[in-house]
């Protein structure tokens, strides 16, 4: 028997769903988000340390530097989906937040087996993506154990790089090789060591934490906006006139006037509106913030 995963949180035996086969369809549903409701309290006790984790991240985006997702099964396919909404959200290079999971691109869709266990390809992979001083590399393992993140985070380490573990129990092994460590415990598991439900949540809730709170203190949002989304379909392109709608006032018309006239940049229209400056200028006033409209606004006007 490994003593170490016998002792985990997540590999116990909930005596609260123990009998789960034998109930109705309700009853089932609501064992299920009876569990579920337990979770968000899990993840506000450890908002100390995804404080920690934000600020990090935060100062090294801010210099040049690139946050990097790493992990298996579950754990991985969240650190992608994560990563892979930056760009569309916040219109950040993809290169900027990149989730990477073991066993690669074909692991997204098929369970393969064992690449969990492989420390070589995790030291690999940091060494391929050309980790730096710059960069964050966040671990994500519900159980704390997968050699594939830990050796990956290790040898960030090692390259200078800050490192940040995403874990659903407390002690673990990956917290050894990591600055920060983000430890939601959610108790065991409704269907036992199925980590994909309470723990995934889990994962999920913070790993929306860490890149929303650093983008929005990189100045991607105005106040709650989403100014820097890139209009790449209609649902987007209707989304960014609104959105200088509710910025700046102007009507429909006007709102996507003024979007064409900033090349299809949500942002830019609404610092041309709230400043009366043309495309360059206001693009000018922007870039002299480090593209916080507020900050550029203010800069430029009295009106926010």
């Amino acid at each position: 028997m490994n003593e170490y995963l016998a002792g985990l949180t997540t590999e116990e035996i909930n005596r609260d769903t123990e009998r789960i086969d034998e109930g109705t369809t309700e009853q089932i549903l609501r064992l299920l988000n009876q569990e579920d409701a337990k979770v968000p309290a899990a993840v506000a006790a450890e908002i100390p340390q995804i404080m920690k984790a934000v600020d990090i991240l935060h100062h090294l985006l801010k210099n040049g530097g690139r946050m990097f997702y790493i992990g298996a099964g579950t754990s991985g396919r969240l650190g992608v989906l994560d990563a892979s909404e930056c760009p569309p959200t916040f219109g950040v290079d993809p290169l900027l937040v990149q989730g990477h999971i073991a066993g690669g691109d074909h692991a997204l869709r098929f369970a393969v087996e064992g690449f969990e266990d492989n420390a070589e390809e995790g030291i690999a992979l940091i060494e391929r993506c050309g980790v730096t001083e710059k960069d964050a590399v966040i671990g994500i393992s519900a159980s704390g154990s997968a050699n594939f993140v830990i050796a990956g985070l290790r040898r960030a380490a090692e390259l200078g790089a800050a490192t940040i573990g995403v874990v659903n129990n407390k002690n673990s092994k990956l917290e050894e090789v990591c600055k920060v460590c983000i430890a939601p415990v959610v108790g065991p598991e409704a269907i036992t060591g199925s980590t994909r439900l309470k723990a995934g949540t889990a994962q999920k809730l913070v790993l929306n934490m860490l890149t929303t709170c650093t983008m929005v203190k990189l100045g991607k949002t105005y106040n709650n906006l989403m100014v820097d989304l890139k209009a790449s379909n209609n649902k987007l392109n209707d989304r960014s006139i609104r959105i200088i709608q509710t910025a700046t006032g102007v009507d429909w018309n006007t709102a996507a006037e003024y979007l064409e006239k900033a090349s299809m940049s949500c942002k830019l229209a609404i610092m041309m509106i709230k400043t009366s400056l043309n495309a360059e200028d206001a693009q000018q006033a922007l870039n002299h913030c480090d593209g916080n409209l507020k900050a550029a606004i203010r800069s430029c006007s009295k009106v926010v």
